[in-house]
């Protein structure tokens, strides 16, 4: 059997994507809606707080295209505390006038076919990360192949390691304009694997995933699910967006 590759594991992390009902928003008496406002200012600063700490990560984010309005993105330590702050989310006024539109749970993770991720002096940034903001973030779930000839997972270790390496150094030319998270879900969700991207322009999004597209690792072995892009939101960004 061929040999897993190492891989070691960080925060928890749920991407929340929610569609805002605006018929109901619209039609809400208005001490309704600054009761939900405020209830997000109050989430937004438990959220900060739990960062300051160094508890965990946030993000809200405004979602472009019909899939979703928000993403709701957060980091923790333990499944349990994600499960809190879903609990207290949907506990507030705000959450009468969102609705599901999907979601996504996976664990940070580093693996080790570039060589060993605990002797690697960036990994604890890598496995902590800090949610970006103030930019773009790009969010899809993906799988490896396992199909005849291209099965992933009945290739040799060695040439597994050598795919990756020649995938890795491609991303390398976009450091400093795109940010990645890799996030492991097997077992957790329906796919393998969610990656997170950052970026100042979404336009990086589309350079560096087309790239990659004729890189072996995707060409052969990738399956990819569906892609959402958004926006990073503030408080003031989040009240323009349900103001009218």
């Amino acid at each position: 059997m061929p040999e897993p590759a190492h891989t070691v594991e960080g925060w928890h992390v749920v991407h929340d994507f929610r569609s805002i009902d605006w018929r109901a928003w619209k039609t809400a008496p208005a001490a309704d809606r600054t009761r939900a406002l405020e209830a997000l200012e109050a989430l937004l600063t438990d959220w900060q707080k739990a960062e300051d700490e160094g508890r965990g990560s946030y993000g809200v984010f405004q979602i472009v295209g019909q899939k979703a309005d928000l993403l709701f993105l957060h980091f923790r330590p333990t499944l349990d505390e994600l499960l809190a702050v879903k609990t207290a989310f949907n506990q507030t006024t705000l959450a009468d006038f969102l609705r599901p539109a999907y979601g996504y749970y996976s664990i940070v993770e580093l693996g080790g076919y570039t060589g060993n991720p605990e002797e690697d002096p960036w990994a604890k940034a890598r496995l902590y990360p800090k949610v970006h903001r103030d930019g773009y973030v790009c969010f899809y779930p993906m799988n490896k192949k396992r199909a005849g000839a291209d099965n992933w997972y009945m290739l040799p270790q060695e040439e597994r390691a050598r795919m990756m390496h020649s995938h890795g150094d491609i991303g390398k030319k976009y450091r400093g304009r795109v940010t990645q998270v890799i996030s492991g879900s097997q077992g957790l969700d329906d796919w393998e694997w969610g990656v997170t991207l950052y970026a100042p322009d979404p336009i990086h999004f589309k350079k560096i995933i087309y790239e990659m597209r004729f890189d072996e690792v995707s060409a052969r072995f990738g399956e990819f699910g569906p892609f959402y892009v958004g926006k990073g939101l503030d408080l003031g960004g989040l009240k323009a967006l349900f103001s009218f």
